[in-house]
């Protein structure tokens, strides 16, 4: 085999994996756009505001610890409702270990930082679709879904900071957030689980709404995975 024959296959992987990713960016920019457009309300500066999308590279995540800052919440708290909000990642880096366990090292750590629901959902579907794939196809038609949302992400957060920075302070925009936050969950209540698991955080955080730097709200997410665990637990019992 020739070593362009054998770049072929690699080559691609990698654009169809772009082919893949490039639908999201419909999803990508009005998000990122608003990200740096809140941050900026929140009183981030640009540094800490791309330093935040560049690092993270997770819209909920994001929202969330950005609320809890907004509300003047401790750090480990806000560190908390991120990786609250993160935990699905754990189980979506778990998930990848049968197809991507024997990639390099280096790769794995790409794959770790670039993992986050699009990447993982297309990409996992293509690997059970296409089980003859090899770990390095795998790894860059990874790569390749991440190509065209990952960069866009950072750049359309940037174009928020400076929207943001531009908005006049008699705008108040305080309500975009919770409001983003609703545009985000809805589409995701698909499940009695979810339904339940929805109400209980909206009850214990309105009954909790007292308690300083945010703690309230971290209580109503921990009730309600517990709430939305259970309920799906039911569930399976009862088929």
């Amino acid at each position: 085999m020739t070593t362009s024959t054998a770049k072929a296959p690699a080559r691609n992987a990698y654009l169809a994996g772009v082919r893949d990713g490039w639908p999201f960016i419909f999803m990508v920019i009005p998000f990122a756009t608003l990200f740096g457009v809140v941050a900026m309300d929140a009183g981030l500066s640009l540094g800490q505001a791309m330093g935040f999308t560049v690092l993270v590279i997770a819209g909920a995540a994001q929202f969330a610890a950005l609320q809890l800052m907004v509300e003047n919440a401790a750090v480990p708290l806000v560190l908390l409702a991120a990786l609250a909000v993160n935990l699905r990642m754990a189980m979506y880096s778990a998930s990848l270990v049968p197809y991507l366990g024997s990639a390099p090292m280096w790769q794995r750590a790409v794959v770790a930082y670039l993992n986050f629901d699009q990447t993982y959902l297309t990409s996992v579907t293509r690997y059970e679709n296409r089980p003859e794939m090899s770990t390095q196809d795998r790894f860059l038609y990874f790569v390749g879904v991440a190509t065209p949302i990952t960069p866009l992400w950072c750049l359309m957060t940037l174009v928020g900071i400076y929207a943001g920075a531009a908005i006049p302070e008699a705008w108040a925009l305080d309500f975009v957030l919770p409001i983003t936050f609703l545009a985000m969950v809805a589409p995701m209540l698909k499940s009695l689980a979810h339904i339940a698991a929805a109400a209980v955080s909206i009850i214990v955080a309105l009954i909790l709404y007292g308690l300083p730097s945010g703690a309230g709200l971290l209580v109503a997410a921990f009730c309600a995975m517990i709430t939305g665990a259970s309920v799906e637990i039911w569930m399976e019992r009862r088929k």
